[in-house]
C-alpha cells in the first residue's frame, strides 16, 4: 500500500472534531509512509488533511477538474496537482492512483465518491479496502441506512461488510494494513426469474 484516497468536504463542518481528525489522519498517513490522493482543493477538510500531510513532508496528490479550480480554490502546495476535464476523469484517476479509500465527513460529493468505490468493489471492479472514519458519529445515520437496505433485501450482508469503520485514524489504517482482498460473490441477479 502506497497511497490512500481520502474523500471529504470542502467545508470544515460544525464540530472542531472533524478538523482535528482530518489533521490527525494526515499525520498518521505520513508517519506510515502513505501518500494522500484527494480532490485537490485547499478549502474545508480537504485543505486540512492536505496541509497536514504536506507540512509533515508527505506526498500529496490532488486531482481537480479545471472548471472547479475557481470554485474549490485549487491547492498549489501539493506534490502533484492533476488538471482533468471532468468529474468522471477525476474519480477514475483518483481510483487508479490509490490503494485504498477513506471517507471523512463531507457532503454529496463525498457520498458520491464513497458509494461509487463501494459499488465498484461490490461488482468486483477493484479489491481495495474502503473505510469510513466515523468522527463524532457523523456517519451513524448512513450506516443505519445501509443496515436497513440489507434488512429490506436490497444489499447483501457480505457487501455491507466491505465497509471498514473506525473512530480514530490509527485503528482504521491498522485495519487497512491487515486487509486481505476477498473475491466476493457478485451474483446480484441470481434470484431473477427467467423471462
Amino acid at each position: 500500500m502506497q497511497r490512500i484516497c481520502v474523500y471529504t468536504g470542502s467545508n470544515v463542518g460544525r464540530h472542531v472534531e472533524y478538523q482535528q481528525a482530518a489533521y490527525a489522519l494526515g499525520r498518521e498517513l505520513t508517519a506510515r509512509g502513505l501518500g494522500l490522493v484527494y480532490g485537490g482543493g485547499r478549502a474545508g477538510l480537504m485543505g486540512v488533511i492536505a496541509d497536514s500531510v504536506f507540512s509533515a513532508g508527505g506526498e500529496v496528490i490532488g486531482v481537480m477538474p479545471r472548471n472547479l479550480f475557481p470554485r474549490e480554490i485549487a491547492n498549489l502546495q501539493v506534490t502533484k496537482l492533476y488538471d482533468v476535464g471532468s468529474m468522471h476523469e477525476r474519480k477514475a484517476m483518483m481510483t487508479e492512483l490509490s490503494d485504498g479509500f477513506i471517507a471523512l465527513p463531507g457532503g454529496f460529493g463525498t457520498f458520491d465518491e464513497f458509494f461509487e468505490m463501494l459499488t465498484w468493489a461490490q461488482l468486483g471492479i477493484h479489491h481495495k479496502p474502503i473505510g469510513i472514519l466515523n468522527i463524532a458519529h457523523y456517519f451513524d445515520p448512513l450506516l443505519s441506512l445501509i443496515e436497513h437496505a440489507v434488512t429490506e433485501g436490497f444489499v447483501k450482508d457480505e457487501h455491507a461488510h466491505m465497509i471498514i469503520t473506525a473512530e480514530n485514524p490509527g485503528d482504521l489504517l491498522d485495519a487497512f494494513a491487515a486487509y486481505t482482498p476477498v473475491i466476493r460473490d457478485t451474483g446480484k441477479w441470481e434470484n431473477i426469474p427467467e423471462p
